[in-house]
């Protein structure tokens, strides 16, 4: 697989070069992108697939240093050969309540996946959202889940959320 670690540096710009040298060094980079326009801030993954076979993975509504310790112990997981499951709650990625892992779609990348793209040349990548639940453990498509909260996860998945935990 191609990607922008085989670009010519002379072709790359200081954040180019920087988001490269640190998949180099690291094996994965995390990108953090602010809220705005009523959508919520996220972060997300790059080098995942490269360099464990295993989707990005992508969180909402996180402040962007418990995100990176998040996505970093995840990262350390699947290395040490413990990947967390898909589209099943998992009690694997946080220490007081289960979090789900589900396949966002392509039709999502291009607004939120803008370095991957770049990196990957394009989207033949997997990404997965890493949902939470509330406070109480209730996911957002669970009855009860806090209203206050509704904004801060927007589903990414092709079918919604319930439905891809069916499969």
């Amino acid at each position: 697989m191609a990607t922008a670690l085989d670009a010519d540096p002379a072709t790359l710009d200081p954040q180019e070069t920087a988001f490269v040298a640190a998949i180099r060094t690291y094996g994965w980079f995390v990108t953090h992108v602010g809220a705005g326009d009523g959508a919520p801030g996220f972060s997300y993954t790059t080098g995942f697939q490269l360099t464990l076979g295993a989707p990005e993975i992508m969180i909402q509504s996180l402040r962007p240093d418990l995100a990176h310790q998040v996505l970093r112990d995840i990262f350390e997981d699947i290395k040490a050969g413990r990947s967390p499951p898909i589209r099943t709650p998992t009690d694997q990625v946080f220490a007081n309540l289960s979090a789900c892992l589900l396949p966002v779609d392509k039709a999502h990348y291009a607004e939120h996946l803008g370095w991957n793209r770049w990196f990957y040349a394009g989207d033949d990548f997997e990404c997965l959202q890493l949902v939470w639940p509330d406070r109480a453990g209730v996911f957002p498509w669970e009855p009860g889940f806090t209203e206050a909260m509704r904004g801060d996860q927007t589903d990414l998945t092709a079918r919604g959320w319930p439905a891809e935990l069916l499969g």
